[in-house]
């Protein structure tokens, strides 16, 4: 149960990432109010988290699928590069993920 908070609170994190931009640094009402909303609920589903996952493990999982996901949302959303080698990297930091998940005990 604690991997699936952590995993909504990565998907929040990328949330407010994406809201940052759409917000335009704060200056749209209700693009902002889901950035803030979206901020709050990313970090109380970590700490949620962290009740059972250890704290490097869980902040490490939580930057990584932010990381990964805003990448993901920047290309479809906005069309950032697809660049192969940028793809590649994301790649590896799921692959990071996953060892982390498969290597925890506990």
């Amino acid at each position: 149960m604690h991997w699936a908070i952590l995993f909504l609170a990565g998907i929040c994190e990328v949330v407010w990432a994406v809201g940052l931009k759409v917000s335009a640094g704060f200056t749209r009402f209700w693009p902002s109010v889901w950035t803030v909303v979206a901020m709050i609920a990313s970090f109380v589903l970590l700490c949620a988290a962290m009740k059972k996952i250890p704290l490097g493990t869980a902040y490490a999982v939580w930057t990584g699928i932010g990381a990964a996901g805003t990448v993901l949302a920047g290309i479809l959303m906005f069309g950032e590069s697809r660049e192969l080698s940028r793809l590649l990297f994301i790649g590896l930091i799921l692959a990071g993920i996953i060892g982390l998940k498969a290597t925890h005990t506990g």
